[in-house]
């Protein structure tokens, strides 16, 4: 755990299933995607596995006990060299919390773990749209700009 004012930052692991909920409510007010992140959400089970997985992590940053913020990510272990890649795949801070250090602190928690297990890079995608992400982003990494694809599997 790293504690930084006026937020906590901690790991979930498999037994934070009522954390990891929590933090799947946030991402769906912060995404306005509510459908998505807390409508449908999986069984204690599938989540319990997920949070015990090695190459999955779930973090929060709480306050008072309320969990105010959540990055999710993934390693993905190269194949070309024995080193890893970092994915934040979601990260979100509750309105009430934001511009208060809570993204940044959440990314260098993750960070940390990254560099614990080899990484030599991690990354995220923001839509452009999104302005305070992208200015976020670009204060703390190298922007590339690519394509994203999404591709139905057969």
């Amino acid at each position: 755990m790293e504690k930084s004012q006026p937020f906590t930052v901690r790991s979930l692991e498999s037994e934070d299933v009522d954390r990891f909920r929590a933090m799947l409510d946030l991402l769906g007010r912060a995404f306005e995607d509510e459908d998505t992140y807390s409508r449908n959400q999986p069984g204690d089970a599938y989540i319990k596995d997920l949070l015990g997985s090695n190459t999955f992590f779930a973090l929060v940053a709480e306050d008072a006990g309320d969990v105010v913020g959540a990055i999710a990510g993934y390693e993905l272990k190269k194949f070309e060299q024995e080193r890893s890649e970092f994915y934040i795949y979601d990260l979100a801070v509750a309105e009430t919390h934001r511009r208060q250090g809570v993204a940044t602190g959440l990314i260098k928690a993750f960070g940390k773990i990254a560099k614990e297990r080899g990484g030599w890079v991690m990354f995220v995608q923001a839509d452009p749209v999104d302005a305070p992400a992208v200015a976020l982003y670009e204060k703390l990494g190298t922007r590339e700009d690519v394509y994203h694809f999404d591709i139905e599997p057969e």
